[in-house]
C-alpha cells in the first residue's frame, strides 16, 4: 500500500498567484505619487504679462502703482495718482480698508521695478495695513497673429 501512495501524482495548478504583482504595482504607483510634483520645480517665467482672466468689481479697487525707480503712487476711487511713501501708503489703505473691508487692492509694478520694492509693499498691506485681498496687476499676453 505505502507502494500507491509514493506513485500517486498530484495534480498541477494553472492559477496564477497575482498578489505579488498587485505589491509591486502599489509600489510603483506610490513612487510615481510621490515623484511627478517634483518634475515641474523649473519652470521658467516672464513677468509682469499674463492670461489671467479680469477681475470684476462692485467697488472701484484700490491701485498701488510702483515706478521703475521704486516711487510709489497710490489710486484710490479712481482719484488721481498720489505720491506716497511706504508710511503714508499703509496708514491710507489700512484706513479705508477698515471702513470698506472687502475692497480689493493691487499692486501694479513696472516690469524694470525693483522686485524688493514690490514684495515690501504687498508685505506691508498685509501685515500692517491688514488688507485681506492684495493682489498683482498685469498687462495681457500679447497673442501672435496666425
Amino acid at each position: 500500500m505505502t507502494t500507491n501512495r509514493r506513485h500517486r501524482k498530484r495534480k498541477l495548478k494553472a492559477d496564477i498567484n497575482v498578489v505579488p504583482y498587485i505589491d509591486v504595482m502599489l509600489v510603483l504607483l506610490i513612487i510615481f505619487m510621490v515623484t511627478a510634483p517634483l518634475l515641474n520645480l523649473g519652470v521658467d517665467i516672464q513677468l509682469p504679462q499674463s492670461n489671467a482672466k479680469t477681475v470684476t468689481e462692485q467697488k472701484d479697487p484700490i491701485v498701488v502703482s510702483v515706478d521703475h525707480e521704486g516711487h510709489l503712487f497710490l489710486t484710490i476711487e479712481g482719484s488721481k495718482n498720489e505720491a506716497v511713501t511706504s508710511e503714508q501708503l499703509v496708514a491710507k489703505v489700512g484706513a479705508y480698508v477698515r471702513n470698506n473691508p472687502k475692497v480689493a487692492v493691487f499692486v501694479a509694478g513696472d516690469g524694470n521695478a525693483p522686485y524688493q520694492t514690490i514684495y515690501s509693499v504687498l508685505t506691508d498691506l498685509q501685515t500692517k495695513a491688514n488688507v485681506p485681498r492684495a493682489g498683482l496687476m498685469s498687462n495681457p499676453a500679447e497673442v501672435p497673429a496666425k
